[in-house]
C-alpha cells in the first residue's frame, strides 16, 4: 500500500511525501502488544536492554472497564492500559526511507518497518480512563467511517422527502 500527501489547496511550498505501508510484507514486524506510550520523553535513539528496566505487570485495579498495569521507570510508578486499535485500522512504525534520487517527494519517503494491532498507555499522575486523550482518539475512527460510508438511494430519498415536510 502506498500513501501521498501533498497540499489540498495547491498552493507551492506544501509537502509532498509518500509513505510505503506494504500490508502482509514479511520483513514488516508485528510489534502487537509490544508497543508503549510512555508520559515522558527519552533522549535516545537506538538499541537498549529495555526488559531489563521496564517490567509491566497485571495489577488487580479496572478502572471504566480497563484492566489496569503497573510498571515503574526511573523509580516512578506508571499505570497503564492496553487498548486495540479499532477494527479495519492498524498502527506503524515508520522509519525514513534512504535517498536514491534528488527530488522533492523523495526526500519525504518513508516505509513501515514494523505494525501493531494495540498500544499500552501510561499515566504518571493518574489512572488510566476512558476519558484519557488515546481513548478518546480512537472515537473518531467511528465518526469518520459514518461521514465517509456511501449513502444508499433509498436513505438519499428518505432524507430528501423529511427535509421536504
Amino acid at each position: 500500500m502506498e500513501a501521498s500527501m501533498e497540499s489540498s489547496d495547491g498552493v507551492d511550498g506544501g509537502t509532498m511525501g509518500k509513505i510505503d505501508l506494504w500490508h502482509g510484507d514479511p520483513s514488516v514486524v508485528d510489534l502487537t502488544n509490544r508497543v508503549h506510550l510512555l508520559p515522558c520523553v527519552v533522549k535516545h535513539d537506538g538499541p537498549c536492554p529495555i526488559s531489563h528496566y521496564f517490567k509491566p505487570r497485571k495489577s488487580d485495579l479496572v478502572c471504566d472497564g480497563l484492566a489496569v498495569e503497573e510498571a515503574f521507570f526511573r523509580g516512578r510508578k506508571l499505570q497503564g492500559v492496553t487498548v486495540s486499535i479499532p477494527e479495519g485500522y492498524r498502527g506503524y512504525v515508520l522509519a525514513k526511507k534512504k535517498l536514491t534520487g534528488g527530488s522533492d517527494m523523495e526526500a519525504n519517503s518513508w516505509v513501515s518497518n514494523a505494525e501493531f494491532q494495540n498500544i499500552t498507555y501510561w499515566n504518571h499522575d493518574g489512572l488510566p480512563s476512558k476519558q484519557d486523550p488515546l481513548t478518546r482518539c480512537f472515537q473518531w475512527f467511528a465518526v469518520a467511517d459514518a461521514l465517509h460510508e456511501p449513502i444508499t438511494k433509498e436513505e438519499l430519498a428518505f432524507a430528501s422527502a423529511a427535509q421536504d415536510n
